[in-house]
C-alpha cells in the first residue's frame, strides 16, 4: 500500500516562521487583531545572536488614561443655585451677580457636575475656584455673563474637570498674581519679575490661593542673599509698560482696555481721553464727604436749624440743565476752554457755557493755578441774555454743544484729591489687619505688580523685615532704602559733570551694604535741542556727551555694583527733538536711544565683571534708560514713586487765568460754595493770608502746616499768624501752589492739546490716581523743595547747578519709608 501524504498546507500570512528555518521576519499581526496595551514583539531585544531580529531597548510602560467619570447632566434652575452663588461670590469675594451671569453658572455647574452639585459639594468649588480666576483677572467687581473674561473662565475650566471635579495640577487654570512669572519646564523657576522665590504646590483649601496670596513664601525669612537686599524689590515702570484702565459710570469700576494702543489713533480716542478724565475727577468728587447727601441729615436739617448749623451737602448741576433756569445758582465741574471767539467757558459731558470770571476769586484765595485744560470746580449764576455768547454757535436744544447765555463765576476752586489709601480702599497700613472702605479700588492692579489687596499685607512684612528693623536697629546709619534725585544733567556743561563727580563721591563713601539703592539722572541731558543742530552739535557730539558721563561714572565702582541709576530724558533729548526743535514734545516720550548709551552700559557691565557679579541673577548694579513720565515700584504696591520731567510752573504761568487778587470780607458766598474742612500737611509753612483782613475759619481750615500744634497756637493768635504768614518766602508759596494744582488735577498734564500735546492712547500714564507715595517733579523753573501734601511727597532738586551761585552742586535725597521723607542738600566743588 503506499502511504497516505497528508495534503500539504499551504503558508498562511500570518503565521509566524519557524526561526530555525528562515532567516526572513515574520510579518507582526494587524493591528486590528493586536492585543491593546501590549507590547509588540519587535520591542524585546533577542537574548541569542541566532535571531535576526534586531535589538530593541524597552519602551516604558504607559498605563492606560483613566476614563472620565460620566455624569448625567441636569437642568439646574438659576433660582436654586442663588444663594449658594451668593454666599460664594458676594459674601466671600465682594462680588455682584448679574442675572445673565447667574444663569450661565447654573448652565455650566448643571452639565459638568450633575445631581451631585449640592450633596457631594461640587459646585461649591467650581463657583470658587471662577470667583479666584475672575478676581486675579481684574474683572471687575460686577461679573457678567455676556463678558468674553466668564466664557474664556468656562471654557477653560471645561477642559480640566473629570467627574464635576476641577483635577489638580491643572495648567490651564492662573493660579498666580500679577507679580509672578509663570516659568516652563525648559526655563529657571526661580526667576521671577520681583525677585519673589518659585510658588509652593496649591492646596484646594486655600481660599486665597488665586491670588498667590498664600504661597509668596514671604511668611519665612529669605535665604538667598540677593532677596536681602532691598533693591531686589525694586522696579521702574515706563509708560508704555503700564495698564491702560478707563472708568465705567455705569459699573462705578475701572476696566482695563483690551485694544492695542496705537501713537497714531482716531480722532474719536481724544473724547475718550477727556471722558476718562472727567469721568475719574466726578467720581472722586462725589467720594467726598461735602457732596454726599444724607436721609437722616435732611431729616434732620429742619429740627437743626435753631442750634447748630449742620454740614452742606453740595451738588453739581450739568451744564446742559441750565437752560430756563436764569438767575439760579449753582455749581459746576468742568475743564476750562476758550472759544472761537477768544472768551473763556467751561466744558462738561452735556454742553459748554460761556463764562464771566471778572468777579471771580480762588478758593482758597492765590493757592493754585487756574489755566484752560484743567477740569475745575464753578460757582456762580446763570445769566439768560437775549444775544449771547454761545447764542449761534450751537443748535436750539441746547445739549451737546454751546448753550446761550453766560455763567457768572464768582468762586472758582480746584477739585479736592482724595488719599492713597482711601482710593484703595485700604486702612491701618502701619501694623493691624486691613480693613476695607466701601467704594475703593484696592484690587486694581494700576502698575502691574499686584494689586493692594493681593499683596499689600505681605509686602508690609517684607519691607518691616528687611528694612524697618534694620533702620530702628541703628537709627544712625544711612539707610539702603535712599533715593538720591540729582535732578537736570546739561552734560554739555562741564561743570555738570564735575558737580556730579562731587556729589557720587559723597555717597561712595559709605559703608557697605549702607549706600543709596537707587539714583535718578534726569534730562534735558543737553541745554539745546542737539539732534536739530539748536546750538550743542548733532548726534555724535550727543554721543560724546554720554561717552563723558561713562567715564565720570567709571571711577566709582562701588555705586555701580550696588545702585540702580534710572535716567529719565527731557524735551531736548534724542529722538524727539529732532522733529520738535526744543518745544514741547508728546507725552509719554520713549527713552534716549541706545545708540547714544552704550558706552554707559559697557562701564556697568564692566563694574559687575571685575566684581563678580551677575545682574542676571539678581547681583550688581544697573543702568535703566526709562521714559517721561515713569514709576518706580518698591515692595510691590507700597511704594510708588512717579518721575516726571518738565517745566511745568513756567507754563502755568504763561497760560493762567486772571483773577481778582482779594476776597472782600463784606461780600456773602452763595449757597453752594464748598469749602475744605480737613487740615493738610505741608513741608514748608502755611499760605499768606490777606493783609488786609484777619485769617478766616475757612482759610485756617484749608491752612497747611507743618504739625498740628502750630495750628492751635495760629487759632489763638491771628495775629501772630498774619504776622507769621508775610515772613513766609515766596519760594515756599510758589511751591505750595504748584504742588496743589498738580496733586488735584490727577494729571501730569492738566493744559490744553496745543499747549502741552499727549498722546491719547498712552494718557493713563499721565494719571496720578490714586496719589504715589511721592512724586519727583523736576522743573528748573521752580525753586527746589519738598513738600508733603495728602500723604503725597512732591520733591524738586531743580538743576543740578545752582543757578547764581558759582561751584555749588544741589540734589535731593529721599529716604523711602523712613518717614523723614525728602531733604534738599547742597555741597561745594
Amino acid at each position: 500500500m503506499l502511504p497516505v501524504q497528508s495534503p500539504k498546507k499551504s503558508p498562511r500570512k500570518n503565521q509566524p516562521r519557524s526561526p530555525a528555518k528562515g532567516a526572513r521576519r515574520a510579518k507582526p499581526p494587524p493591528s486590528l487583531f493586536a492585543p491593546k496595551n501590549s507590547i509588540p514583539s519587535s520591542a524585546i531585544p533577542s537574548s541569542s545572536p541566532a535571531f535576526a531580529t534586531p535589538a530593541h531597548p524597552l519602551r516604558p510602560f504607559q498605563p492606560p488614561a483613566p476614563a472620565k467619570a460620566a455624569v448625567l447632566p441636569i437642568i439646574l434652575p438659576p433660582a436654586t443655585l442663588r444663594p449658594l452663588a451668593f454666599r460664594t461670590f458676594t459674601k466671600k469675594h465682594s462680588l455682584t451677580l448679574t442675572s445673565s451671569a447667574l444663569q450661565e453658572l447654573a448652565t455650566f455647574i448643571g452639565r459638568h457636575c450633575g445631581s451631585g452639585w449640592r450633596e457631594e459639594g461640587l459646585a461649591e468649588k467650581v463657583l470658587e475656584e471662577i470667583a479666584r480666576t475672575w478676581k486675579n483677572r481684574n474683572g471687575g467687581v460686577i461679573v457678567d455673563g455676556t463678558s468674553p473674561e466668564l466664557k474664556d473662565i468656562l471654557k477653560t475650566l471645561e477642559g480640566n474637570m473629570s467627574g464635576g471635579k476641577i483635577m489638580s495640577g491643572a495648567r490651564g487654570l492662573s493660579r498666580q498674581n500679577s507679580l509672578m512669572l509663570e516659568p516652563t519646564e525648559d526655563e529657571d523657576h526661580s526667576k521671577t519679575r520681583l525677585g519673589l522665590r518659585p510658588m509652593t504646590t496649591l492646596t484646594r483649601d486655600d481660599s486665597q490661593a488665586s491670588f498667590g496670596m498664600s504661597s509668596i513664601g514671604l511668611d519665612e525669612e529669605p535665604d538667598d542673599e540677593a532677596s536681602q537686599d532691598v533693591r531686589r524689590w525694586l522696579k521702574v515702570i515706563g509708560a508704555f509698560e503700564q495698564p491702560r484702565y478707563t472708568y465705567n459710570v455705569a459699573k462705578k469700576h475701572f476696566e482695563k482696555i483690551a485694544s492695542k494702543p496705537s501713537l497714531l489713533p482716531p480722532a474719536s480716542h481724544k473724547t475718550e481721553a477727556f471722558r476718562n478724565r472727567y469721568n475719574v475727577i466726578h467720581q472722586r468728587l462725589l467720594r467726598n464727604e461735602a457732596f454726599q447727601t444724607s436721609a437722616v441729615t435732611s431729616a434732620r436739617s429742619t429740627a437743626l436749624r435753631r442750634g447748630a448749623t449742620s454740614m452742606q451737602s453740595h451738588k453739581i448741576t450739568p451744564i446742559a440743565n441750565l437752560l430756563g433756569r436764569h438767575g439760579s445758582n449753582h455749581m459746576l465741574l468742568g475743564m476750562l476752554n476758550v472759544l472761537p471767539t477768544g472768551n473763556l467757558a467751561i466744558s462738561d459731558m452735556t454742553g459748554t457755557i460761556a463764562l464771566d470770571l471778572s468777579h471771580a476769586v480762588a478758593i482758597p484765595e492765590d493757592s493754585a493755578w487756574f489755566t484752560p485744560g484743567m477740569i475745575v470746580l464753578m460757582d456762580g449764576v446763570y445769566e439768560e441774555e437775549e444775544e449771547s455768547v454761545g447764542k449761534g454757535l450751537s443748535g436750539s436744544s441746547g445739549v451737546g454743544g454751546t448753550i446761550g447765555g453766560r455763567f457768572q463765576g464768582f468762586f472758582i476752586g480746584q477739585p479736592p484729591c482724595e488719599k492713597r489709601r482711601a482710593t484703595l480702599g485700604v486702612s491701618a497700613l502701619d501694623g493691624g489687619a486691613d480693613h476695607t472702605i466701601g467704594g475703593g479700588f484696592g484690587w486694581i492692579d494700576f502698575l502691574g505688580v499686584g494689586s493692594e489687596r493681593a499683596v499689600g499685607s505681605r509686602m508690609r512684612k517684607m519691607e518691616q523685615r528687611l528694612l524697618r528693623q534694620r533702620v530702628m536697629a541703628d537709627p544712625d546709619s544711612p539707610g539702603r532704602s535712599r533715593v538720591v534725585v540729582v535732578g537736570e544733567l546739561n552734560l554739555d556743561q562741564p561743570r555738570s559733570l564735575q558737580a556730579l563727580k562731587k556729589v557720587l563721591s559723597l555717597y561712595a563713601t559709605d559703608p557697605e551694604g549702607s549706600t543709596p539703592m537707587t539714583f535718578i539722572l534726569t534730562g534735558n541731558f543737553t541745554t539745546h535741542a542737539v539732534l536739530a543742530r539748536g546750538g550743542s552739535g548733532g548726534s555724535i557730539e550727543y554721543k560724546e556727551f554720554f561717552d563723558a558721563l561713562a567715564s565720570t561714572l567709571a571711577e566709582f565702582p562701588m555705586l555701580l555694583t550696588t545702585a540702580t541709576f534710572v535716567f529719565v530724558p527731557g524735551d531736548n533729548d534724542g529722538w524727539a527733538s529732532a522733529f520738535s526743535g526744543g518745544a514741547a514734545v508728546p507725552l509719554p516720550r520713549k527713552p534716549v536711544p541706545d545708540l547714544f548709551t552704550s558706552r554707559i552700559r559697557r562701564v556697568f557691565a564692566a563694574a559687575n565683571a571685575e566684581a563678580g557679579l551677575s545682574p542676571a541673577e539678581g547681583k550688581g548694579g544697573e543702568a535703566i534708560w526709562t521714559t517721561n513720565p515713569s514709576r518706580l515700584s518698591l515692595f510691590g504696591p507700597n511704594h510708588e514713586i512717579a518721575l516726571f520731567r518738565d517745566d511745568i510752573s513756567a507754563r502755568l504761568r504763561r497760560s493762567s487765568v486772571r483773577l481778582k487778587s482779594k476776597v472782600s470780607t463784606t461780600e456773602s458766598q452763595p449757597t453752594g460754595t464748598a469749602a475744605s474742612s480737613e487740615d493738610v500737611t505741608m513741608s514748608g509753612a502755611n499760605p499768606a493770608a490777606p493783609p488786609s483782613s484777619p485769617p478766616s475759619t475757612e482759610a485756617q481750615a484749608d491752612a497747611m502746616d507743618l504739625d498740628a500744634a502750630s495750628s492751635d497756637q495760629q487759632l489763638q493768635q491771628p495775629q501772630q499768624q498774619q504776622d507769621m504768614d508775610n515772613k513766609i518766602p515766596y519760594d515756599v508759596l510758589a511751591a505750595r501752589k504748584l504742588v496743589k494744582t498738580l496733586l488735584d488735577q490727577g494729571f501730569l498734564a492738566p493744559f490744553r492739546q496745543s499747549v502741552r500735546p499727549v498722546h491719547w492712547d498712552y494718557a493713563a500714564a499721565m494719571y496720578l490716581y490714586p496719589l504715589p507715595t511721592a512724586l519727583v517733579l523736576v522743573d528748573t523753573t521752580a525753586p527746589a523743595f519738598c513738600v508733603t501734601y495728602e500723604g503725597c511727597h512732591v520733591m524738586n532738586p531743580g538743576s543740578v547747578l545752582v543757578g547764581g551761585r558759582r561751584g555749588v552742586a544741589r540734589w535731593v535725597e529721599y529716604a523711602v519709608g523712613a518717614g523723614r521723607g525728602g531733604r534738599v542738600r547742597e555741597c561745594t566743588f
